[in-house]
């Protein structure tokens, strides 16, 4: 199977890592797919990365991310952290109220005016930083600038820090991880060769779908855009792989 430059980064920055790294990357990744519509509605099924109300958040620092707001089917936003001085946290549908910036099917808000972030470099800026503490599952996300029209992101960095005697197979407390800007590659899918990969996470109250596109499937030939027009791969604890493959147009 080849794979996207982006899709290389990203196998390179995994393929020497314990598989516990290997299944963060998975659960943030977030990677091409077609976005729905949006529109203006603000998003009502809320939930919180840590605790059960606003005093359990943490308060957000410069650029971070405050809600995470998920339309792949139906909406919900996850509440990340408090914006300073009471300020509220968007959490609507729409992409252009001049404090989102869009991965795909999810809106990342931002406290502060993302007019006034910097445009990013091709393969060599970090877009956002993710900062994922594995053992309860919370994570930090912060912007550094805006990737140029119809990119995608790609993480192209990752840092797993190790404590002083420590055992290295061991869960790590930390994890941190950069995404960078790539352009999307126009390659041509190869006969039985999978066009689509989805990643599907299982929570409580809520599946959480990442995608990331492998090549361009034939002229007038379709790409599935959901899991559930994909074929079932592996299973990992709460994660399971889907391989979307094109279809003629008479399917």
């Amino acid at each position: 199977m080849r794979l996207l430059p982006s899709d290389r980064h990203q196998a390179e920055a995994l393929g020497s890592t314990a598989p516990a790294v290997a299944a963060t990357w998975i659960l943030l990744a977030a990677l091409l797919a077609a976005p729905p519509a949006l529109d203006a509605a603000r998003v009502e099924r809320l939930f919180y990365q840590s605790g059960a109300s606003e005093s359990d958040l943490p308060e957000c620092g410069p650029r971070a991310v405050c809600n995470r707001v998920d339309t792949y089917g139906t909406p919900w936003v996850e509440r990340q952290c408090r914006c300073p001085g009471g300020q509220s946290c968007p959490r609507s549908l729409d992409a252009h109220d001049g404090h989102t910036v869009r991965d795909k099917w999810r809106l990342l808000k931002l406290c502060e005016p993302v007019a006034d972030l910097p445009p990013c470099r091709y393969f060599r800026d970090a877009a956002w930083t993710v900062q994922a503490s594995p053992s309860n599952g919370t994570m930090q996300q912060t912007v550094h600038c805006l990737c140029p029209r119809g990119s995608v992101a790609y993480i192209f960095k990752h840092r797993q820090p190790q404590l002083k005697g420590s055992n290295p197979q061991a869960t790590p407390s930390v994890l941190r991880y950069a995404f960078a800007c790539s352009p999307l590659s126009r390659l041509r899918c190869q006969r039985k060769e999978p066009c689509r990969l989805f990643t599907v996470r299982k929570r409580p109250d809520v599946e959480e779908v990442n995608a990331s596109t492998l090549c361009q499937c034939p002229r007038g030939w379709h790409c599935p855009g959901k899991h559930t027009e994909a074929v079932p791969g592996p299973r990992y604890d709460r994660v399971r792989t889907y391989s979307a493959y094109c279809t003629a147009p008479d399917h």
